[in-house]
């Protein structure tokens, strides 16, 4: 009997030895929040109040970033079937800070993004520069993966120039492998509770105005990505 109990007492242990070794590693080698509004839904190109907002110290995003982030770390980084890697790995990293991002080809404005302490705003959907240069960056982890969020002003009830707005989150979470395939994405977005209007065809476009209507559309967001992240990773079908 006691023979019996130490061979399985080894073979549990052997078992999860394999299961340890067998954990993919992950690197999160971008976490930033963009602070381009998208106007397109309410009709305007919008190029100068979007330049404003952008470019206006009292559009702070760096709080809702803030929870976004602790969101993401302490709560959705437990539902995915491997590990993320301690963020120092990727914030001390020297060759990560000195990778120069493009976006279709060019030098990207940095200019756009609220970035989270430590991190570099990269976009892996416009080139494949930016996933391979991760890559590199970071050799010994299994893949790298892509994290931000983005906002637009969408239109709601009204007549004419004169309607109700709402503010939509959408947040992009990307994984791509050592050969730098796409293992899968998440695109989710919600729109807020909170409204503000448009008068004369013109939203109003002040950050005291559009902030909370921000955070109103980010907690809808993370909401819903509680209720829903799980079955997306599980139905993602492909592996690391």
């Amino acid at each position: 009997m006691k023979k019996i109990t130490m061979l399985a007492a080894v073979l549990l242990f052997a078992v999860t030895a394999t299961f340890a070794q067998a954990k993919k590693k992950v690197a999160v080698v971008t976490f930033y929040a963009d602070k381009m509004v998208d106007l397109s839904d309410v009709g305007l190109s919008g190029i100068a109040a979007i330049a404003d907002l952008k470019n206006d110290p009292d559009f702070n995003l760096a709080p809702l970033l803030q929870q976004y982030h602790d969101k993401f770390f302490n709560d959705y980084a437990k539902k995915f079937p491997f590990e993320l890697t301690d963020e120092t790995l990727v914030t001390g990293n020297a060759d990560y800070h000195a990778f120069q991002p493009t976006f279709l080809g060019m030098k990207q404005d940095m200019s756009n993004f609220q970035l989270y302490p430590g991190y570099e705003a990269i976009d892996p959907t416009w080139s494949g520069a930016n996933v391979n240069g991760m890559l590199k960056a970071f050799p010994d982890v299994d893949g790298v993966m892509f994290v931000y969020i983005s906002f637009a002003l969408v239109k709601g009830f009204g007549v004419g120039g004169t309607a109700s707005t709402k503010m939509r989150a959408f947040t992009h979470i990307a994984l791509y492998n050592k050969k730098g395939d796409k293992v899968f994405v998440i695109n989710e977005h919600a729109n807020s509770s909170k409204t503000g209007v448009m008068v004369g065809g013109i939203p109003v476009m002040k950050p005291e105005k559009v902030l909370p209507m921000c955070e109103s559309a980010l907690k809808e967001l993370m909401e819903d990505l509680d209720k829903r992240i799980q079955k997306i990773i599980d139905k993602s079908g492909k592996k690391l």
